[in-house]
């Protein structure tokens, strides 16, 4: 399946913007008349057949819509605070959807290592990882945000906090279930701090333990992901 992202796509009629036109006909090499495939972000999946090969604007007519491509039974959002090298979070973003994520927020916490973010860099690399994979929705990608902002906006019943402090020893299995959003939230490198922990704590929001290793927090941040996927697989109904 040969997939473009068109999160812009409102008629029968579609000019690939430049990038994805040279894509298709300069690396794929599509010729007129060749079916492709058109994801808008939002759960639409296009058929499409090209009406005219042009490296820098490629025309498209649409056939066939399906909606809710691809969507996900649940919805699960990983806040985490991003690393000093932005090649392990770039890493993240990519296998997080891959593997399926709703929402990411990066965090800006006492102890962060990196206080800017180019989220711009970070969609790409969400686009990219989307159409890799054959999904039909982007998650959302929320700028650096700072802790206590972050608790303000949060739903404590579906919030919880992996850190390395004693207190955190229930796995999230314990407190999951199915249908229902569940949102982690992973700190920096050197963990949260005392004051942020007790201010989730007192926001409400429930320590989970991602297992007994010590993990980076991409590693960390990754299988809060996976976990998550995971246990709606196993508690789906048959």
């Amino acid at each position: 399946m040969h997939l473009f992202y068109t999160p812009d796509i409102h008629s029968e009629f579609y000019t690939l913007s430049e990038e994805e036109s040279k894509h298709c006909t300069r690396v794929l090499r599509l010729q007129q008349g060749d079916t492709v495939y058109l994801v808008d972000g939002v759960g639409g999946l296009y058929t499409a057949i090209i009406q005219h090969t042009h490296q820098k604007r490629c025309q498209l007519q649409v056939i066939d819509k399906q909606i809710e491509y691809g969507k996900l039974p649940y919805v699960s959002h990983i806040a985490v605070a991003p690393t000093k090298n932005m090649d392990r979070m770039e890493w993240f973003v990519e296998k997080a959807v891959e593997i399926g994520v709703s929402e990411i927020t990066f965090l800006l916490c006492e102890h962060s290592e990196r206080r800017q973010l180019r989220l711009d860099r970070l969609e790409k690399i969400a686009v990219s990882a989307m159409k890799q994979s054959q999904k039909g929705y982007l998650p959302l990608l929320h700028e650096l945000t700072p802790f206590h902002r972050f608790l303000q906006k949060s739903a404590p019943e579906h919030t919880f906090i992996a850190h390395l402090e004693d207190t955190a020893t229930q796995d999230i299995r314990s407190y999951f279930k199915y249908g229902q959003p569940h949102c982690i939230l992973i700190g920096p490198e050197g963990d949260f701090s005392s004051a942020e922990i007790q201010a989730a704590y007192a926001a409400g929001v429930r320590p989970v333990s991602l297992g007994q290793s010590r993990l980076r927090t991409e590693t960390a941040a990754l299988v809060a992901c996976h976990t998550l996927h995971i246990l709606h697989d196993i508690y789906a109904p048959l």
